[in-house]
């Protein structure tokens, strides 16, 4: 079944990649450019791209229609990602050097906001009903600030000396959960959907979304470095506080490597097994799970269709995945 999904989401990739190559050309400066193609080029799952190609195939649309918003959603992606890594001063992404390290934190910083303005060009080409593309542009722009107000709660966080279970969900939900329900809703949008029906596409966006990123912070800790692409327990030494942390210090555990900026990889297994045995990373992997679940039933709007099967699919790749 995964491999089946791969091939599906491979396919429509090809057409993302290939809109690319003609929506974003590297041209003059042509630096600036190759920095913002730069995650774009190497690939990536394209995840959102297809969620929001999926919905509009569910409610009647076609592939190409869509494309110059899949193609935003995917810059409006990568934007954050370059972004985030200059936050984060991670220097490694999909296991080669982070943006901001071969171009510098201002070259970074250029190459985030082109993606960013981009997209919004981009998104305008849909060759779609002026009055859906207008709407589709305000759920993008209201996601680009969510995702500036969640990534502003993560740095605080922190600082914070407590953080509850449900300040998390907002963060996460804002932050990462936010771009997969943008998606959705875009894609059942521009496909020609009703409000009724793109808002249960937004609600399954955003609950697989928030599923995903625990999930992420699962993945962060048991994931060998060779598979994950960066520093295992990265979270963990940077001080972050994911719900695997916030249910283990509400359970009076202490994690010595909290914070402390680097690990060995003896601290980093000691601290791994010391969260599977207080229960935290099966607290988390199993709310994961009820979230991507949850998500699911809000698909039963859509007729049954192998568009709406994929999307079921992503759902439960959300949580099946190795990185």
């Amino acid at each position: 079944m995964i491999m089946i999904l791969i091939d599906e989401i491979k396919k429509r990739s090809s057409y993302v990649d290939a809109a690319i190559e003609e929506l974003l050309p590297i041209t003059r400066p042509e630096e600036l450019y190759k920095a913002s193609r730069y995650y774009l080029d190497a690939g990536g799952k394209r995840l959102r791209p297809a969620v929001l190609i999926l919905a509009a195939e569910a409610v009647g649309s076609d592939l190409k229609s869509v494309l110059p918003a899949a193609v935003a959603v995917e810059l409006v992606h990568n934007f954050t990602l370059i972004h985030d890594d200059i936050m984060d001063k991670d220097e490694v992404r999909r296991g080669m050097p982070a943006v901001h390290v071969i171009w510098g934190e201002a070259g970074a910083i250029l190459a985030g906001d082109t993606l960013y303005s981009k997209a919004f060009e981009i998104l305008s080409r849909a060759e779609k009903d002026p009055s859906r593309i207008l709407k589709c542009m305000n759920i993008l722009s209201n996601a680009c600030t969510e995702i500036c107000e969640g990534q502003w709660l993560d740095m605080d966080f922190e600082k914070w000396e407590r953080v509850t279970e449900p300040e998390y969900i907002e963060m996460v939900e804002k932050k990462t959960s936010v771009l997969y329900s943008t998606a959705a809703k875009i894609g059942a949008l521009l496909g020609g959907a009703s409000d009724e029906v793109a808002d249960a596409l937004f609600e399954y966006g955003r609950l697989i979304g928030i599923g995903f990123q625990m999930y992420d912070d699962v993945l962060d800790m048991i994931t060998p470095e060779e598979v994950l692409g960066k520093v295992r327990g990265s979270d963990l030494m940077e001080g972050k506080r994911t719900l695997i942390v916030i249910d283990a210090f509400r359970k009076g555990v202490k994690l010595d490597i909290f914070g402390k900026g680097e690990a060995t990889i003896e601290e980093t297994e000691a601290a791994v097994r010391t969260l599977t045995e207080c229960g935290s990373l099966d607290y988390v992997k199993n709310l994961a799970i009820s979230y991507i679940n949850e998500g699911k039933a809000k698909l039963d709007v859509l007729r049954d269709s192998p568009e709406k099967t994929l999307l079921l699919q992503i759902a439960d790749y959300m949580i099946t995945r190795k990185y």
